[in-house]
């Protein structure tokens, strides 16, 4: 009988790292396909500003930014301070939300607006709690103040180069190609993590750039586009947000970024990938914080996409592999397919992560990148073991997208 499940577990773990590979080389292909169409798209644009040297703001529509704020963050100001320098040819405000003027962000606000004085800030107090998500309460009360009908939310340490807006209006703007296609509601971007001195931050970030983007591009190719929104960029507009109910549809939404993007495809919009990539700053996770966070992320997926995270199990294809060397008694098969199935995943992985993201710590952090996907592996199948999170220090019961406080007994 022993003999008989060591074939069996021989055999399974043989087919998932086969299926592993074929992950690999998949998300292989929609990162080159990504890069193609973003050196295309640049080139497009390069040869439109050459032969118009017009500076008009024409086609560039006024965009409002909504940051909802709690509490300061690592490079929270610097990451302000990149949004005040667009170069960007039409008008642009910022909004900042707090609960409370108390909030020690509103003093880092006041700063920003007195660093910028030519640019439109504005901090708002948005003392009102309107569901279970925080962020969404406050944007909710924010977007009642904006002024122009391309609303972008995204957090406050994301980090943007000087054409951040640029690339985000170039995505609304209608092309020669779009005859026939619905407009476009929303654009999200595509982010690196910037990782602080622990090893937890470290792995978080790594996962980002080699684990979460390639399965995003694989998506983006497989279904014909995306069909969700990125945290990192969400910039919609007004009437596609309307159209499904506004930010208050919301409220009570933990992957509310996701949700966006998904009931605005829904409601016939299209969303847009920008080729710009944003920066996001991890944080100086403990293990505990970084399971917690893990593990929110996940059971947020499996929410949302039930289907889709019992697909990941494809993702884990290394893994598969060393299985597969113990349960093959180290045969030449086996080996074999370990090493051909390490050397696609570093493929993947230095593709993703330093051409598409030009994330320069992947290629320092490699040699990590075993453990990580052993960890990812261990987490995943916790994500099955239950559908409670934790969330800003308190708990919650995750069903059917909607966030159920725990009541501390």
């Amino acid at each position: 009988m022993p003999y008989i499940v060591a074939h069996a577990i021989a055999f399974a773990t043989t087919v998932l790292t086969l299926a592993g590979m074929g992950y690999f080389l998949a998300s292989l292909l929609a990162a080159w396909r990504f890069l193609r169409e973003r050196r295309a798209s640049r080139s497009e644009f390069s040869a439109g500003a050459s032969t118009d040297r017009s500076s008009s703001a024409d086609g560039a529509p006024g965009i409002t930014i909504l940051k909802s704020l709690k509490g300061l963050d690592p490079g929270m100001m610097d990451a302000f301070r990149g949004h005040c320098r667009q170069q960007y040819a039409g008008d642009f405000e910022l909004l900042f939300g707090v609960s409370s003027l108390d909030d020690p962000a509103a003093a880092a606000v006041k700063m920003l607006a007195a660093e910028f004085p030519e640019r439109a800030i504005q901090l708002i107090e948005c003392p009102r709690r309107l569901g279970a998500n925080g962020k969404v309460s406050t944007l909710v009360q924010l977007a009642a103040a904006a002024r122009y009908d391309v609303l972008l939310i995204n957090d406050s340490d994301i980090t943007v180069g000087p054409r951040y807006l640029e690339g985000i209006a170039r995505c609304f703007a209608p092309v020669a190609d779009d005859a026939g296609k619905p407009p476009v509601g929303l654009v999200t971007a595509l982010y690196r993590g910037r990782a602080h001195d622990t090893l937890a931050s470290r792995f978080e970030a790594l996962g980002i750039a080699t684990d979460f983007i390639p399965g995003v591009l694989l998506s983006k190719w497989i279904e014909g586009g995306l069909h969700y929104g990125l945290g990192s960029t969400l910039a919609v507009r007004r009437e596609a947000l309307e159209k499904v109910g506004g930010l208050l549809a919301l409220a009570d939404q933990l992957a509310d970024d996701y949700e966006m993007g998904a009931r605005i495809s829904r409601a016939g919009f299209r969303v847009a990938l920008s080729t710009e990539v944003v920066e996001t700053s991890v944080p100086a996770y403990h293990w505990r914080e970084f399971f917690d966070h893990q593990l929110r992320w996940l059971r947020t997926v499996r929410d949302a996409r039930p289907g889709g995270y019992v697909g990941l199990v494809f993702t884990h294809g290394l893994m598969w592999a060393l299985v597969n060397v113990l349960a093959g008694g180290l045969s030449p098969l086996s080996l074999w397919l370990l090493g051909l199935s390490f050397f696609l995943r570093l493929a993947q992985a230095t593709t993703v992560g330093a051409e598409v993201l030009a994330d320069d710590s992947v290629l320092a952090n490699l040699w990590l990148l075993p453990l990580r996907d052993a960890a990812a592996m261990g987490m995943w199948i916790a994500g099955f073991a239950g559908d409670t999170i934790v969330w800003r220090g308190e708990r919650f019961v995750l069903k059917n997208g909607r966030l159920i406080k725990v009541e501390r007994v």
